[in-house]
């Protein structure tokens, strides 16, 4: 009772701040019932005078910002899903920064102490005062001696204390807000509240655990180890904890210092073109990105390599939304756009009572505009955008992890233009692109795949003995027990020979599915 009396207080304490700030002002009254309507214009009553047309800050950034980190990072996830609240508030809530005042040194040392058993002097040769703060963590210089007596900079993170308490109580308050909305507000459903809550506690648990980061900081650099305009620091396991990350020191120039980069003799339209490129190797190739793409996250050191850092949020697309991706930018970049439709009906995004020609036909009015106009002015991430809204009319499921990829796109592109105005997105993309499909759908993509479905095929063949051993095995005990109920016995026998019948139909079909896919 006094757990729901809380969440309850703090839910009315979030309802408003957000209407003192004009949050409520994008929430669109039209679909709401009437005692909601009435609820949302005794709302936008609070709103502080002259807040519409107050400079600076949006209404949605200034709101989470007072609510405190954990609506910080809230805000921060829901930027990545404008499926969920719309495209203008997720633009409003893309500039939404998580830096907060840094924790005291000495507590910072303990940490390190408490994690890693050792006193900071045996692990470190220095350790500098914090160096950038955030929510969740902060960031140190240090340097360690290595066998040799090399010194080395690293880079070392260290969790604030007691942040995950702080955000499990505000994640509890969270799900119950959006039990009420469910409640209060069925439709909303399909804007999957309580699925976003959950979603975020996973993501948040994740990027807690220090190990996990440093996990994908070492997964990316083995991934694009072949990549010579591109890399990532690599972690420092024997003084890595849950709340310790060490990893290499990064010396470079931020990608949001143009100045900083002319001025350290590095060539910025080339850097420009590395950034899209390497998002989309990321992608396309290795099924794994870095999804946090902004400036501040991205150096380049003085070999005129691109380097990524925070690992926190980290994008993945199995083989077949990679194989979707190449194919529809393939596509648009061809002028393809049968292809691209038929695409989405193989990969089951598009419902099948759908045509592929009208759905075509559709793709092709966002598709031409783009060749009337000059390469620097197309955009692929609104391309991209335009997608997803013209596959809404087609009742296409939203993918997580296409939304996630978009929006990471939106991001990508917004660097590489502030590096290259004049860039053309769509020149950089083919290689990279023309690259998979060339490798993954040619006559050596087509015989891996063959092979992968002969694996499948043996896997099975190998569980059929199994199986049998499974019913023998019932089948005795049903007759050491003395069973008369030879009903029972009957349906077994007859299960066994269904499950042969069904298995050996199966076994046909993946054999001439792999013959089909080696011969297409």
């Amino acid at each position: 009772m006094l757990g729901a009396v809380f969440h309850l207080a703090r839910g009315a304490h979030v309802g408003f701040v957000l209407a003192r700030e004009g949050g409520l002002a994008l929430i669109d009254p039209a679909p709401l019932p009437p005692h909601l309507r009435l609820a949302l214009k005794l709302g936008r009553s609070l709103e502080r005078r002259g807040i519409a047309e107050a400079p600076g800050a949006s209404p949605l950034e200034r709101a989470m910002t007072r609510l405190g980190p954990s609506y910080v990072k809230f805000g921060q996830f829901l930027a990545t899903r404008p499926d969920i609240v719309g495209m203008a508030a997720a633009r409003d809530l893309e500039r939404l920064q998580d830096r907060v005042p840094p924790f005291p040194q000495e507590i910072a040392l303990k940490v390190v102490e408490q994690e890693l058993g050792k006193p900071v002097p045996a692990l470190f040769s220095s350790f500098s005062a914090p160096i950038a703060a955030a929510s969740i963590a902060q960031v140190h210089k240090a340097t360690v001696l290595d066998a040799d007596g090399t010194q080395r900079s690293v880079a070392v993170k260290v969790m604030r204390p007691g942040v995950r308490e702080r955000f499990a109580k505000d994640l509890q308050a969270m799900r119950f807000m959006a039990r009420i909305v469910h409640a209060l507000l069925p439709d909303a459903e399909r804007l999957r509240p309580r699925e976003v809550v959950e979603i975020l506690a996973r993501s948040v648990t994740m990027e807690m655990d220090f190990r996990l980061e440093a996990a994908a900081m070492s997964e990316l650099a083995q991934n694009t180890a072949g990549d010579e305009d591109f890399r990532t620091p690599k972690p420092e396991w024997g003084l890595t904890a849950r709340d310790v990350l060490t990893s290499e020191w990064i010396d470079g120039v931020r990608l949001n210092d143009r100045a900083g980069i002319v001025a350290a003799g590095h060539d910025p339209k080339a850097l420009g073109r590395v950034v899209i490129q390497s998002f989309l190797r990321q992608a396309i190739r290795d099924g794994f990105f870095h999804a946090d793409m902004h400036p501040g996250n991205l150096f380049v050191d003085p070999q005129s390599r691109l380097v990524a850092v925070d690992f926190g949020i980290m994008g993945r697309l199995g083989h077949a939304e990679r194989r979707f991706l190449a194919e529809i930018l393939l596509g648009f970049i061809t002028r393809d756009y049968r292809r691209v439709a038929q695409v989405h009906f193989e990969a089951g995004y598009v419902p099948r009572h759908h045509s592929v020609e009208d759905f075509a036909q559709a793709i092709r009015a966002i598709g031409e505009p783009i060749h009337q106009r000059r390469a620097d002015e197309i955009s692929m991430a609104k391309v991209l955008t335009l997608l997803f809204d013209v596959t809404a009319l087609f009742d296409m499921s939203t993918r997580t992890e296409l939304v996630m990829l978009q929006k990471t796109m939106v991001v990508v592109e917004g660097v590489a233009r502030s590096l290259d105005p004049q860039l053309d997105m769509w020149t950089g993309a083919e290689p990279v692109v023309r690259s998979w499909i060339t490798r993954h759908l040619g006559p050596i993509g087509r015989l891996e795949g063959a092979g992968r479905a002969a694996l499948t095929l043996s896997e099975v063949v190998s569980d059929i003995p199994d199986i049998a051993q499974r019913i023998r095995r019932i089948m005795i005990r049903l007759d050491e027990e003395g069973s008369r109920d030879t009903r029972a016995i009957e349906r077994l026998v007859k299960l066994e020979r269904r499950h042969a019948f069904w298995t050996t139909a199966a076994l046909w079909a993946i054999a001439v599915g792999a013959l089909a896919l080696a011969f297409r």
